[in-house]
Formats: C-alpha cells, structure tokens, sequence
C-alpha cells in the first residue's frame, strides 16, 4: 500500500507559484555573518572577487580622470604630462586583473543565484527514489525532502521505509514548506510487483515529476568461478528491475509532456574493472539504454539524467554478492575511503535542478580513466591486466 497522507486534495498538482520561490530565495539569505560563512561559503568568495572587481573599476576611473586632468600647455597646445601619463598606465595595468576577478564573481553570483531559482523549482515537486533505506538513497531522500519536494520512498524494507519517514519528519532543518513522505513496499526485481507498485506510485500523488533509480547491488568474484544465475540476479536488480519501472511510468510523463529519470549508474558503467564483471556489465547495460531514452524522449519534453560515482562509502561493498551467490561481508578498503554518501546526494540534487545529462562523481584518477579507454585503449587494457594480477596474487597469498 501506498503509506502517508496528502494535503489538500486541490493541492496536490499544484506546481510552484512565484511566491514561494520568492519565498524559498529569501529563506536562503543567512541571518548572521556566521550563518553566511558556514552555509553559503560560494556566496563569500563570489562576493570578494566582485568587490575585486569593483575596487579596480574605481581605480581604472581614477586613472583615466587623472589622466585627463594632466596636461600642460606647452607652444600654446595641450600637451600630456609624460609623468602624470606613466602613473596613469600604471595604474591602468594595475586595476585589469582586479577588473577580470570581478566579471568572474558577478558570473559566479549569477550561477549562484540560478542555482537557486532552479532549487526551488522542485518545492511540491513529485520526487520517487528506489533503494531510499540505506547508503545514496537515504541520503537523497534528505535533500530532496529539505528541499521541499513531495517523497514517494520505495524500497523492500517496510520498516526501514517508516523509520526513514519518521526520521524526515522530525528534522528541522529546513525553512522550506515540507510534505509528509509516501512509502511503497515493494521487490524490484520481480516484475508482477513493478506493475503493482507503480499504480500505489501514481496514486500517491496522481503523478511523477521526478524519478532516481537508485537500488541497486554490487558483486565481487572472478568470472570463471560465477555461475549464470548469479549474472542473472545482478542484472536483474540493476537493469531489468529499473528499465521496468521506468517504462511503467513513462506513459504519464509523457501524457504530461513532462517529467525527469535519474539513473544512478556507476564509473563502471564506462569502464570494467577485474572481478566486478556482473556488476560492470550491468552498469554498462544501464549507461546504455538510459543513453538510447535521453534520445527518444526529446521529443516530449522529458529529461534524463546518468549520474556515475566513484567508490562511496557506504554499506555496498558488505552487502555484495560473490560467486556463488553468497554475500560479500567486506568493507572494501576503497569503499571506506569513498566520498561521503550525503555529498553525492547534494551534487545528484544539483544534477537535477540543472537538468544535466551526464555526470560523472568520481576522483581524478578514475575519471581520467575514462578518457584513457577511449584515447589510449591498449595502455588502459595493460593497467587492468596488472590490476587483475595484483587482486589475484593478493588473494592467493
């Protein structure tokens, strides 16, 4: 069943008036120089190099009224004063650098502030998240609950999804108007239960702004030792399970001519890496057809966003399955020292509200990985080749 309580039936579709974006704008604006400095640390350095800029405008008019002002007469002929005329350029060259950090802080400002407009746009915005009990898309259904959209959480958990609604409920840490959150219980992987869920989804609020395909599993082993049924339960939780529900919801969107699918992917999904073959490949099929949708929903008006973290730490790694089917158990060292889960939460909001295509969140030597596969495919193929046979001999030992 579809679990909470709507508001008002006549405002449940309901979008976004000016006034409460208004009203969420000016609920950002700090109360103290402390608020400002801990919440909006953007806004500080955009403010300092704008005054940059502005103290050098100052003094390119200092400069250029003295220069004007400089000037004797000389075989009844104005002449420029050399001197005056030196210290003018001087003073010229010097206020240029000044100048160009001020265009680079009112530009950052003008980020800032559509930044912000575009967070509001998802005030009573219609948000459904898969996997939201645990790791990413807990974390998400933070944000995204702060930032006043209207939860639908879905997950296998019944109790974790009350917990987790009770737990948003009694947050205060938002000034923004905030919606008590929907939960649908429901097993991804089993496509009866899609169909099933997707109509208590469309009854919750009678519609789906956006959706992030977040549930997901991951897996550890080596190919020659993994049997079928293990490719296949990999594949369908992180492929099947989340094509099926989007598909299911589609329909709607497209009868709204709006709408927005996030898949949350991986950097596995545009490079493999030794043992993780069935994840890889999921996250490859999910890159993919996700690619093909963007495409195909042009037309009507419906984003699709691809978000590919690096390692996060979260409980992925311990909850992934081996070869046999059996779990993982481990918290994988990189795992551990991943980004922090609620900082990927914000950069997908961000990815959201700026309606970006593809988004990779990952350090620097995995992303330029990606472009190594593509620039350098024979070097690439000989850094995985040695990878396998350290993770092996490591292994083995």
């Amino acid at each position: 069943m579809c679990k909470g309580r709507a508001k008002e039936a006549g405002s449940e579709t309901r979008r976004p008036s000016s006034s409460s974006r208004a009203a969420f704008l000016l609920s950002g604006i700090p109360q103290s120089w402390r608020e400002f400095r801990r919440r909006s640390s953007p806004w500080s350095l955009a403010l300092a190099v704008s005054l940059c800029g502005a103290f050098g405008f100052v003094e390119l008019l200092v400069s250029v009224c003295a220069g004007g002002n400089g000037s004797i007469e000389a075989a009844g002929r104005p002449r420029p004063d050399e001197k005056r005329l030196q210290t003018v350029g001087v003073m010229t060259s010097m206020a240029i650098l000044p100048l160009l950090f001020g265009c680079v802080g009112i530009f950052s400002l003008f980020k800032l502030l559509q930044c912000m407009w575009m967070k509001a746009s998802l005030q009573d915005a219609v948000v459904v998240i898969t996997g939201a009990t645990s790791g990413l898309g807990r974390e998400c259904a933070k944000v995204f609950y702060a930032a006043g959209a209207k939860l639908v959480l879905c997950g296998r958990n019944r109790e974790a999804l009350e917990e987790l609604t009770k737990e948003l409920t009694a947050s205060q840490a938002t000034k923004v108007q905030t919606h008590k959150p929907f939960t649908v219980t429901f097993d991804l992987t089993d496509p009866e239960a899609v169909v099933g869920a997707t109509a208590e989804i469309l009854q919750c609020f009678g519609y789906v702004d956006v959706l992030i395909n977040n549930a997901g599993v991951s897996y550890r082993g080596a190919i020659l030792d993994t049997t079928t049924d293990v490719d296949k339960r990999v594949m369908e939780t992180n492929y099947f399970g989340p094509v099926a529900l989007t598909k299911a919801l589609l329909p709607s969107m497209i009868k709204r001519r709006q709408g927005h699918i996030v898949a949350i992917s991986s950097i596995q999904g545009k490079i493999s890496i030794p043992f993780r073959s069935a994840y890889a490949a999921s996250k490859h099929a999910t890159q993919a057809f996700f690619d093909c949708l963007r495409a195909e929903m042009e037309q009507y008006e419906i984003k699709v966003t691809i978000i590919s973290p690096g390692y996060i730490h979260t409980n992925l790694s311990l909850n992934a399955i081996t070869a046999d089917g059996s779990r993982y158990g481990v918290m994988d060292k990189t795992t551990a020292q991943g980004r922090m889960p609620m900082e990927v939460a914000r950069d997908v909001l961000t990815a959201v509200v700026k309606k970006k295509k593809d988004v990779i969140l990952a350090d620097l030597l995995p992303s330029l990985a990606v472009y190594l596969r593509t620039l350098a495919p024979g070097l690439f193929f000989s850094l995985m080749a040695y990878r396998a046979r350290r993770e092996q001999k490591s292994k083995n030992s």
